[in-house]
């Protein structure tokens, strides 16, 4: 379903977008039609430069309405994940998400974890051939949330250029914020059975982040549900308990090596991946 009322920025760090929304609202306070989403996301391809090691840096940046907000990668207790595919892309080898550090809203008692107003992306690209045009296309599946909230996909077609490009202030800004790669062997776990899955227990050494912290766990399997963490910190030492629950609601085999652990603070965030055995 086209909706006129979307479009993209044009400009000399943009590249035009295809858009293609559907929004049903999955909160529903309040009737919407598919005609106001124009009024609550506007979408624009960053064109970005090319890194010292032939990528190119460039940026998804979505402007919400205010009041409006969308979802980090881990999208809190009632958020809608993000999903961005770019299956379909010319001369595209592989890309890399660098999410901005989120914030932690509270939602009717529920925590949700993301960005209000405003989302600059940084996604760095690697052509199958160095140096020569990427054509993107793909889509981003994405909720965005007020008193009610909407599942969005966006269907996009971006072409850029093989050029150096030019610094862009907005994505280098979003790229001071990406949480800090925590150094190996920074945490390690425990794991123990329970009826509907395990329990994880995290020893982390790093320094406070700043206010209340929280810690997040993807466990690369987007099927297990992961509760809360309940988190404690004595010194530079930080321990953090959740329960992970597959689909088949029963313990299962947990690969440390693919565990993403973020912890984001009131002003800072640092993340590791994989712990060892305690």
């Amino acid at each position: 379903m086209g909706v006129g009322g979307v479009c993209a920025y044009m400009g000399a760090m943009t590249a035009p977008l295809t858009l293609r929304i559907f929004a049903a609202a999955c909160l529903a306070a309040s009737p919407i039609n598919a005609q106001s989403i124009g009024d609550i996301v506007q979408v624009q391809m960053r064109h970005g430069w090319q890194t010292d090691s032939g990528s190119r840096m460039a940026a998804l940046h979505l402007t919400l309405a205010p009041g409006w907000k969308t979802y980090w990668r881990v999208p809190g207790d009632s958020g809608i994940p993000p999903v961005i595919d770019f299956a379909g892309s010319d001369n595209l080898d592989r890309v890399a998400f660098h999410w901005p550090r989120p914030v932690v809203f509270d939602s009717a008692g529920m925590e949700t974890v993301g960005y209000v107003g405003e989302l600059v992306l940084p996604v760095e690209i690697w052509p199958d051939a160095p140096g020569t045009a990427v054509g993107l296309r793909g889509t981003a599946s994405l909720g965005v949330c007020q008193d009610i909230c909407l599942p969005v996909e966006i269907a996009f077609t971006a072409a850029l250029d093989a050029g150096p490009g030019r610094p862009d202030p907005a994505i280098r800004a979003a790229l001071d914020t990406v949480p800090d790669l925590a150094p190996d062997g920074v945490a390690s776990c425990a794991i123990s059975p329970i009826g509907d899955g395990l329990r994880l227990a995290m020893t982390l050494d790093v320094p406070a982040q700043g206010g209340e912290e929280r810690v997040f766990v993807e466990t690369g399997r987007p099927d297990i549900w992961v509760s809360p963490a309940e988190v404690t910190r004595d010194g530079t030492r930080l321990t953090a308990v959740t329960e992970l629950v597959p689909p088949e609601a029963r313990p299962f085999a947990l690969d440390r090596g693919a565990l993403r652990i973020t912890v984001l603070g009131e002003s800072r965030a640092i993340e590791t991946t994989g712990c060892r055995a305690e």
